[in-house]
């Protein structure tokens, strides 16, 4: 309990002896919270939870430092009490007197006990910085009757009449203090253990439209919204199979951004002379540009991308594939869009500016289509174009990238959604940036658009166990 009038401040300190054991009539629930909000922490991570309680949820949590606080005393006495290994704090979360920046803040169910949840909001400027992520679940309004009357029956505990929040109500307030939603979503259909119903329905009927509309948890993710842009480094990485006559193009084209660039030319068993190209360029622009030439080890543009990355200097990581199908005039905005702290993960898309007439195939088009409303879906935010090739990132989120893609394994040859779902894994806030897409003017595809179509729907499959239905 934080930032709560002196009624309810007493309430919990009444509650606080026992609180632990009612709450373990109740894990089922509490435990699906805990584990949905693990899945976007790390054990790296710093995390702050702001109304802690008796400590439960923050000992659940992921983290190589947890911090709970609360301003019931009796609740911060049994938290220490029971999660010894576990530092508890005495606080109003309205006026927070650390001197420490947390990765992670979480705040679980606890807005509605808040007196000023605007003032708990700014508070949380002082114990973050332009990466932490701000992680709140709330109860679902529409809720409000049922919980009442649960209640009323005698098998909740009444807790007062609470601030109702709608998550518009909650963006909003975040908005106020310079911190930016940029992902909802919804959880929990059934919040009662009755075994194999209860799985069936929050596994998976409440992550389907419609049913999820009407599930008890919401959860809001915000990051700070007041970032000054910085001048950063750029690897451009341009992966390059049977593309020789599109090389030097790649380079006389390039235009100048960012502190400085380097172009990594990745050339990955082509049959024509790309690797002679590539070589020849890099002798000729040696004074023009700052350019590394690798063939990659292994099949694959993800593979060539992976080795491309593993060499690259710069800080913001940049794919331009070497067709040229978007300009690398193109780029500028990217840098910017990243550099301005826009977003963290930029996405290029190239289905909403009308293409040159064979820039895509119908086929082609329709697949992508397909493949956005699928994505938009399972990542609870707008992908508009999965499959465009240009993707922008920063190479320490990279690296976390790599550290953690066991979680998904080595199963992208393309290696979209590899960066994709990694970017969401990390909770990053992924932006998509409209491109034009133009027609190539040498050399064809590499795509194959029914056997790498297929490959694609199985990723599908493959994503919905690992970021939809787990």
């Amino acid at each position: 309990m934080v930032n709560g009038s002196a009624n309810f401040v007493a309430y919990f300190n009444h509650l606080a002896p026992d609180y632990l054991k009612y709450k373990k009539r109740f894990a089922y629930y509490w435990s699906h919270i805990s584990r949905y909000i693990n899945y976007f922490i790390s054990e790296s991570d710093s995390v702050l939870e702001i109304g802690c309680g008796v400590g439960d949820n923050l000992n659940a949590l992921k983290g190589n430092r947890k911090l709970g606080v609360d301003i019931s005393e009796n609740m911060i006495m049994e938290a220490r009490k029971n999660f010894p290994d576990l530092q508890f704090e005495l606080l109003d979360a309205a006026r927070l007197c650390i001197d420490e920046k947390f990765d992670v803040i979480v705040l679980s169910n606890v807005l509605g006990y808040m007196d000023d949840i605007q003032m708990v909001f700014r508070s949380l400027k002082s114990v973050s910085h332009n990466q932490t992520r701000i992680i709140i679940a709330a109860y679902n309004y529409s809720w409000e009757p049922i919980l009442k009357f649960v209640e009323w029956l005698g098998l909740k505990k009444k807790s007062g009449q609470q601030n109702w929040l709608s998550v518009h109500d909650i963006q909003n307030l975040l908005y106020l203090e310079g911190f930016d939603v940029f992902r909802k979503a919804k959880r929990m259909l059934l919040p009662v253990n009755i075994p194999l119903i209860s799985f069936f329905v929050n596994k998976y009927l409440a992550r389907l439209p419609l049913f999820n509309h009407f599930c008890l948890d919401q959860f809001i993710f915000a990051r700070n919204s007041c970032v000054q842009k910085t001048d950063y480094s750029v690897s451009i990485v341009i992966p390059a199979r049977n593309e020789s006559g599109n090389i030097e193009n790649a380079l006389s084209r390039m235009p100048r951004f960012g502190t400085s660039q380097q172009i990594i030319f990745v050339e990955g068993n082509s049959t024509d002379d790309t690797w002679e190209i590539i070589n020849k360029m890099v002798i000729k622009y040696k004074h023009s540009w700052n350019i590394l030439a690798i063939k990659q080890p292994g099949k694959g543009k993800g593979d060539a991308v992976r080795e491309a990355f593993s060499k690259a200097s710069g800080d913001i990581l940049m794919i331009l594939d070497a067709d040229l199908t978007v300009e690398p005039e193109q780029l500028p905005k990217f840098y910017e869009a990243i550099a301005e702290g826009k977003a963290e993960f930029i996405n290029g898309s190239r289905l909403m500016y009308p293409m040159e007439k064979n820039a895509m195939r119908t086929l082609n088009e329709f697949g992508n289509r397909f493949f956005s409303s699928v994505f938009s879906w399972l990542l609870e935010q707008q992908i508009k174009d999965t499959l465009c090739g240009t993707k922008v990132m920063f190479r320490k989120d990279y690296l976390k990238l790599e550290r953690n893609r066991s979680f998904f394994g080595d199963f992208d040859p393309f290696g979209d959604f590899d960066l994709i779902f990694g970017a969401y894994k990390l909770n990053l806030k992924i932006v998509d940036l409209p491109v034009r897409y133009q027609e190539r003017v040498y050399g064809t595809t590499n795509i194959s658009r029914f056997k790498h179509g297929w490959l694609l729907l199985r990723m599908v499959g493959f994503a919905l166990s690992k970021i939809k239905f787990w």
